[in-house]
């Protein structure tokens, strides 16, 4: 598993990274770890600052559902989010101390972005352990991770209280455990300690599983890689069956927990994604739109990780098929591209055509990768010979191309009557610098741009090296800064703008019983709904027939031209108009007893 195998002759920035000639041998490995430490915390701080103008989910139904299944783990009131599509309670269960911890909806939220950088964050420590893995010396290794957890891919998604926030730790951590299981001598590390590493990396894989449907392809590829080192003799069937039991029991335990969860957030149903799955992947018309789509993922993946994601990708691929490298390497990087494939070929086939630009061009899903393929892809720039460097970036460059030919072939056309979400387009957004379009081929060229200045900085020798790295930083920084700035927190400005209750309700007095009119825009509803954390709120068609006799607020919907105060035709006595909001997003009245 090391990057130096695809080259024969080693170049000085190789020699360099590896600690190779006349430097100072590294220090002893116990004198690193208050280096990880402080980056631990130094990366946490960063994603917490980042994340300080989030005060309500707005990334929704995903934020709502994770949070209402969470709030319902400590005892809080069921939530109605029917027809969207069913969030797992895995990464629930992580964030349950928010709930403990505070009442106010707007802390819980807080406290729950905090958990994410807390995690998000020991993305440094697996990075470093997997780059040592690849044979860079400990402070290259130590930079480079550093580059890899400030990836946007990595920062991003820790502003919200989504899975993507911590699933690049997970998948990283998985792939180090299995290969430690796969590689380690079991004359010297001991048979019950190399068990320990496959039920590790089994219990990683079955929490990816308990966490998002992306899981389900991680915990098929680990499955059947255990079984296949048993078959091989790599391990005894003893330590493979620990894996596969301890699998079964974490993947059993998580649907019973979704089982429980879900009639209670769905309970007029969820959104069918297995049937979706079924039709796109037996007919030609189903190909014809999951494999463009899926090749839109890993257009996506390689452009917005600067086209370094690219070159790992390039560099798996080498292990999978190369001779001379060992079986059990060569197993584990078919590993890595069964799951890219399945993950980006699985979730094009389910995903419905919304008429989203992010439908053809989508980072999302391949982001639990995209740190992991980033760093490989700087390892092998600092350690393979300059030939081979050069090949896998043209190769890359050619794919990247043909792809966004593809994308502008099958759809470019039709982007201008597309709808365009900022926040599905974080990395694209920064390499335009336009935050309110897409623009395929300016970010198709941005990227190839930062690839070839990285592959020119590693021909440079050891100043070169010093110069990819520092230069890595800087961009990474700089991007995950300006995704917060331009999309978070405007995200989260316009959405509170539009559904804020905070002004409603005092918190010296006691909480008021509300109804909410279904007729209201959902994007308002699902965040006021989260808003009413002390209880359930009440339903009712604002179009057909009044609110419930007992509610002590109500939410209308406020139809265009009509006065606030006719939105409730016939009030009872003693309801008056408290707030009343239009908004790009929708209008609503609120009403108080």
């Amino acid at each position: 598993m090391r990057a130096g195998s695809l080259s024969p002759t080693p170049r000085t920035a190789a020699a360099a990274a590896r600690g190779d000639g006349a430097s100072p041998g590294p220090a002893p490995a116990r004198r690193w770890w208050p280096w990880l430490l402080v980056g631990w915390l130094v990366q946490a701080g960063i994603r917490i600052a980042l994340a300080a103008g989030q005060t309500v989910p707005v990334a929704n139904p995903d934020e709502t559902g994770y949070l209402f299944a969470a709030r319902l783990l400590t005892g809080g009131p069921e939530a109605d989010i029917s027809y969207s599509t069913p969030y797992r309670g895995g990464y629930p269960l992580l964030i349950l101390p928010a709930f403990w911890l505070a009442d106010d909806p707007v802390t819980v939220y807080r406290t729950a972005l905090v958990i994410n950088a807390l995690v998000g964050a020991l993305l440094l420590v697996a990075a470093f352990g997997l780059l040592r893995r690849l044979g860079l010396a400990r402070p290259w290794a130590y930079g480079v991770a550093h580059a890899a957890a400030l990836l946007p891919a990595a920062v991003f998604y820790t502003q919200y209280a989504l899975t993507d926030a911590i699933l690049p730790v997970v998948l990283l951590g998985w792939l180090l455990l299995l290969h430690s299981w796969l590689a380690a001598d079991a004359g010297s590390a001991g048979p019950a300690r190399t068990a320990l590493y496959g039920a590790g990396a089994s219990l990683l894989a079955a929490y990816a599983y308990t966490m998002h449907s992306r899981g389900t392809v991680v915990v098929t590829v680990h499955v059947a890689l255990l079984l296949v080192a048993a078959v091989a003799r790599w391990r005894p069937w003893w330590s493979a069956g620990i894996g596969v039991a301890v699998t079964g029991a974490v993947a059993l335990a998580g649907s019973l927990l979704n089982g429980w969860i879900w009639p209670r957030l769905y309970p007029r149903g969820s959104y069918d994604m297995g049937s979706m799955l079924v039709d796109r992947l037996t007919t030609l018309d189903g190909y014809g739109w999951t494999i463009p789509v899926g090749l839109g993922q890993i257009w996506y993946l390689i452009v917005g990780t600067w086209g370094l994601a690219g070159i790992g990708l390039a560099a798996v691929l080498a292990a999978a098929v190369r001779r001379g490298v060992p079986p059990q390497v060569r197993a584990l990087a078919c590993a890595v591209l069964v799951v890219l494939a399945g993950i980006a070929f699985a979730t094009a086939a389910a995903l419905p055509d919304e008429q989203r630009i992010a439908n053809h061009a989508y980072g999302r899903y391949l982001a639990c990768l995209a740190p992991t393929l980033f760093a490989i892809g700087v390892a092998v720039l600092l350690t393979a010979a300059r030939r081979t460097v050069l090949a896998a970036a043209a190769a890359v460059t050619a794919v990247t191309v043909a792809i966004a030919a593809l994308i502008e072939w099958r759809a470019g056309g039709r982007f201008a009557g597309y709808v365009h979400f900022p926040f599905d387009f974080p990395e694209t957004g920064f390499l335009t610098w336009t935050w309110d379009g897409f623009r395929l081929w300016a970010a198709t060229l941005a990227g190839l741009a930062l690839l070839a200045l990285a592959v020119a900085a590693a021909a440079g020798g050891r100043r070169g090296a010093v110069l990819l790295v520092g230069g890595l930083l800087a961009v990474d920084l700089v991007a995950s800064t300006a995704t917060a700035l331009n999309i978070s927190r405007p995200f989260v400005r316009e959405m509170t703008a539009a559904a804020d209750l905070g002004g409603l309700v005092d918190p010296a007095a006691p909480r008021p019983r509300v109804a909410i009119d279904g007729t209201i825009e959902w994007k308002i509803w699902i965040i006021q709904q989260y808003q009413v954390s002390w209880g359930e709120v009440t339903w009712f068609d604002g179009r057909r027939g009044r609110p419930p006799a007992d509610a002590d607020l109500v939410l209308f919907r406020w139809e265009k031209g009509v006065p606030a105060e006719r939105t409730w035709p016939g009030a009872p006595a003693g309801w008056r108009v408290v707030d009343s909001r239009r908004t790009v997003e929708g209008d609503w009245v609120a009403w108080r007893r």
